[in-house]
C-alpha cells in the first residue's frame, strides 16, 4: 500500500511535483529505522551513566545516609519522565514527532554538566528532571516513529530492536561509569560520556532523522471503518481501567518498572551495605538491563508469532520469582543469577506491552495511548523507589525486595485474568 501527497498548485497553472511515496515495512525504511535504533542506543546512554553510581554519590559526597532521600533523583526523573510521554503523543500531533525528538535532546544537554557542577543533592535533582523529559520525550518519539514506519506486521520485531537497541546501552553506560568511577572518583570523568551523548543524539536527530506523519496517515486510511481517534482524557480512562485488556496491559507495565526503581535505586544500597565493591556493584548494575536489552531482539518478533499474552504473564512470574532470589541469597554469583534471571523477565514483557498497546488502538489514536501506558509504567519506577526506600528505612532491605517479589507476582495474575489470548482487532 503507498500514500502519494500531491501539492495544490503553487501558482496559475502549476503543479509542485509529487512527494516521494511512503511505504510501510522495515525493508523499505530501513535507513531511517536504523538510524533511529542508533538515536535510542544514545538516549538508553544517558540514563545508563546513573545506574551504578549515583546512590554512591549521594551517600559519599552529599552525605545522604536515609534510602529514601537517597533515591529522590529516581523519584524526580520518574515523574518527569511520565508526564512528559504522558502529552509527548498529544503535543507530537500538533509539531510532530520530529520536533519532539529534538527538543527532548536540548533538555538532555545540560544534565551531565549539573551532575559535575552540583554542588548540593537538589542540583542532582533538577537534573533528574531534565533527564526525564529527555527520556520521556526522545524514547516516545523513536517508538512512535519506529511504529509508523514499519506498520503493524513487525510491530514486535520493530519495539524489540529499538528497546534492545536503548537498553544495551543502558548496560554499557552502566558499567562504563563505574568502571572509571572506580579509577578516576565519581565525579567529573564518568560524566564526559553524558555530554558526548547528548551532543551526537542532538546531531543525528536535527540533520537525519525525517517525520514519520505521511506513514501515520498510511496506516490510518486502512482503519477508515473504525472509531476515530480519541481526546487525550477518554484515552486516559480507556487504557487506565475502562477497558479490562488495556487495563490489564497497563497495571503489568506499572509493576515492570516498579521493579526497576528497586533495581536502580535500592539494590546498589543493599549490594554496598553487604560489602561489594563499587566495580563489582557496576558490574551487577550492568547485567540487568544487558540481558534485558540483548535478548529484545528475540521476545518482539516472538510475540509477533505466538500473541502478546504468553509472554506476558509469564515474565511477570519470573521477575517476582528473580527478586525474590536476590532478596533471599547471599554472595555476588547468587546475586548475578538473580539479576539475569530478572533481565530475562522483563525481556518478555517490555517491547511485548508496547506492542500490545499498538494492537489495541486505532494508528492515529497510537502516541496518545501509548503515551498514557508510558506515563503509568513510569510512574511505577518512581512509586518502585519511593516505596521501597521507605520500607528498607523502616524494616530493612530485605523486607523491601520480598515486597516487591509478591506484587510482581500478583500483578502477573491480573494480567492472566485481563488479557486476550491472542491478538484482537484493535478496540
Amino acid at each position: 500500500m503507498t500514500l502519494r501527497d500531491v501539492h495544490d498548485s503553487a501558482g496559475v497553472g502549476s503543479v509542485t511535483p509529487p512527494r516521494p511515496v511512503a511505504q510501510l515495512g522495515l525493508r523499505a525504511n530501513a535507513r531511517q529505522f536504523w538510524l533511529l535504533v542508533l538515536v535510542n542506543a544514545f538516549v538508553g546512554g544517558m540514563v545508563g551513566l546513573e545506574r551504578s553510581i549515583l546512590p554512591a554519590l549521594a551517600e559519599t559526597e552529599f552525605g545522604i545516609t536515609s534510602k529514601t532521600v537517597a533515591v529522590s533523583f529516581i523519584a524526580t526523573f520518574a515523574l518527569s519522565k511520565a508526564l512528559a510521554n504522558l502529552f509527548a503523543g498529544r503535543l507530537s500531533s500538533r509539531f510532530t514527532r520530529r520536533a519532539l525528538l529534538i527538543a527532548g535532546w536540548l533538555c538532555g544537554l545540560p544534565v551531565p554538566l549539573l551532575i559535575i557542577w552540583a554542588p548540593a543533592w537538589s542540583w542532582v535533582v533538577a537534573a533528574n528532571v531534565l533527564l526525564g523529559l529527555n527520556q520521556g520525550l526522545c524514547w516516545s518519539m523513536t517508538v512512535n516513529m519506529k511504529i509508523d514506519l514499519v506498520g503493524p506486521r513487525r510491530r514486535g520485531l520493530a519495539l524489540g530492536l529499538n528497546e534492545s537497541a536503548g537498553y544495551l546501552s543502558v548496560a554499557g553506560a552502566a558499567l562504563l561509569s563505574g568502571i572509571i568511577a572506580e579509577r578516576a572518583g565519581l565525579r567529573p570523568e564518568p560524566f564526559y560520556l553524558g555530554i558526548a551523548f547528548a551532543s551526537a543524539g542532538l546531531a543525528l536527530s536535527v540533520l537525519f532523522v525525517r517525520d514519520t506523519a505521511p506513514f501515520v496517515r498510511l496506516e490510518a486510511a486502512a482503519h477508515q471503518a473504525q472509531s476515530a481517534p480519541t481526546s487525550l482524557r477518554r484515552s486516559f480512562a480507556e487504557t487506565t481501567w475502562r477497558q479490562p485488556r488495556l487495563f490489564g496491559i497497563t497495571q503489568a507495565g506499572f509493576v515492570n518498572n516498579l521493579n526497576d526503581g528497586l533495581a536502580w535505586g535500592i539494590l546498589p544500597l543493599f549490594f554496598a551495605s553487604r560489602g561489594l565493591t563499587l566495580e563489582r556493584i557496576a558490574l551487577l548494575a550492568a547485567a540487568y538491563p544487558f540481558v534485558w536489552g540483548g535478548l529484545q531482539l528475540g521476545t518482539g518478533w516472538v510475540s509477533d508469532l505466538v500473541g502478546r499474552k504468553p509472554l506476558i504473564v509469564a515474565g511477570m512470574v519470573v521477575q517476582g520469582l528473580a527478586i525474590a532470589l536476590i532478596g533471599a541469597g547471599s554472595g555476588f554469583a547468587v546475586w548475578l543469577a538473580g539479576l539475569c534471571l530478572l533481565g530475562l523477565g522483563t525481556v518478555m514483557v517490555y517491547p511485548t506491552l508496547l506492542a500490545a498497546i499498538g494492537d489495541a488502538v486505532h494508528p492515529e489514536a497510537r502516541s496518545t495511548s501509548l503515551g498514557v501506558y508510558r506515563f503509568w509504567r513510569d510512574a511505577g519506577a518512581m512509586v518502585g523507589a519511593l516505596a521501597a526506600g521507605a520500607i528498607a528505612d523502616t524494616f530493612g532491605f530485605a523486607t523491601a525486595i520480598q515486597a516487591v517479589a509478591v506484587l510482581t507476582i500478583l500483578s502477573g495474575v491480573v494480567a492472566a485474568r485481563t488479557l486476550a489470548p491472542r491478538r484482537e482487532a484493535p478496540l
